[in-house]
């Protein structure tokens, strides 16, 4: 009977520990926020998967800030949150999750509202890698020689379509036949048996500026393209060469298609290149595929867009001149210019409905020697 009263009690205490069984230890090691004391951020932090970009208003001095960071649950951080370092350079943080298993590299970024570059000759490129795939992602250098302005795109997205690909099989890469030196090349591309099945069979090559989501891009790809940067200046033109060459076949979306897409007879792809000054606001901090160009957009300012009849096959370097016209009723102030509360984004596409998987494969843009204008 003891024996009996024995076994009852081990097998109830086994039960109870199974019943109180910590649950297991995140794994997750992302950055979700990030403050600095005093009034002092021009915008939301700008926060991307391995980036932060913070914009400060300007005479704040960059040398001595203490960003707070709030992280996923248990996670930490090295630099600690609050520690005071010099961002006149960019700073490094590790951020380590919960169960110790994960890390993540974020790299730190202080700017003020300005904007130095204007004239974009694509001769600069470095290595981004996902998938084992390795792709270009274009920047520019200051008069100094150092990186100020880093150009997005879909590559990373292109790059979970498949493995093992090289730089110019992405639809956005570099290429040697610029008007002078090397120049961006931007190609519709297959997206192949995973991107069928996910209803996005083509990618258009595409750059602009603003930052890719990552972690949107295959459920809302056009949520994933986040267009603007901060800027503090009228813009006035937007000029530079361009060829084109439309693919041979024009498709659209078919979900019913076994390779989701279907030709339509007769239909020639077109490109799009243009510029959009708008206002961000605390709901729309950026533009994206969905709004952009929308008419109804109260945040834009002015827009500059190369005509529909000019997006036309060019086996030769033509120039486009693209005069920035302010929407019905807006203007612009001069205080917010001033602060630097205005963005702006360039856009270049290979293929015009490309964000809405509509194109022809093979469908090719070359881009060099672009100048914004501004007053």
């Amino acid at each position: 009977m003891k024996k009996c009263k024995w076994a009852l009690c081990v097998a109830l205490g086994i039960i109870a520990m199974s019943c109180i069984r910590e649950e297991p230890l995140n794994a997750e090691a992302d950055i979700e926020s990030v403050t600095l004391s005093g009034d002092v951020l021009n915008r939301a932090p700008i926060i991307e998967n391995d980036k932060v970009m913070l914009v400060v208003k300007f005479g704040t001095n960059v040398t001595e800030l203490a960003p707070e960071f709030k992280l996923t649950p248990g996670a930490t951080i090295q630099p600690p949150s609050g520690t005071v370092r010099d961002f006149s350079s960019p700073q490094k943080y590790v951020v380590t999750s919960q169960d110790g298993e994960w890390s993540k590299l974020y790299t730190v970024t202080v700017t003020y509202a300005d904007f130095n570059n204007y004239r974009y000759d694509f001769e600069h490129v470095k290595i981004g890698t996902v998938n084992r795939s390795n792709y270009d992602i274009f920047y520019e250098l200051d008069p100094a020689g150092k990186e100020t302005l880093v150009w997005a795109s879909g590559n990373p997205g292109f790059a979970m379509t498949g493995s093992d690909r090289k730089p110019d099989e992405f639809p956005t890469y570099q290429v040697d036949n610029g008007k002078t030196g090397k120049a961006l090349a931007l190609t519709t591309r297959r997206t192949g048996g995973f991107g069928s099945l996910m209803n996005k069979p083509i990618a258009a090559g595409n750059l602009f500026l603003g930052t890719f989501d990552f972690s949107s891009a295959l459920t809302n790809a056009l949520k994933a393209t986040k267009f603007g940067t901060p800027f503090n200046r009228i813009p006035v033109y937007l000029k530079g060469y361009y060829k084109y060459t439309p693919g041979p076949v024009f498709y659209v979306l078919d979900k019913d298609a076994p390779d989701k897409m279907r030709p339509v007879e007769g239909k020639v792809d077109k490109f799009n290149i243009y510029a959009v000054f708008f206002e961000p606001t605390a709901d729309m901090l950026y533009l994206d595929g969905e709004n952009v160009l929308s008419e109804d957009n109260p945040n834009i300012i002015a827009v500059a867009e190369i005509a529909d009849a000019d997006r036309v096959k060019k086996t030769e370097w033509t120039e486009f001149n693209l005069p920035f016209v302010l929407r019905p009723g807006k203007e612009i102030d001069a205080d917010k210019l001033a602060d630097g509360r205005y963005s702006i984004t360039i856009v270049f596409a290979s293929s015009i409905d490309g964000d809405l998987f509509e194109g022809a494969p093979e469908s090719t843009l070359l881009i060099d020697e672009v100048e914004l204008g501004c007053q």
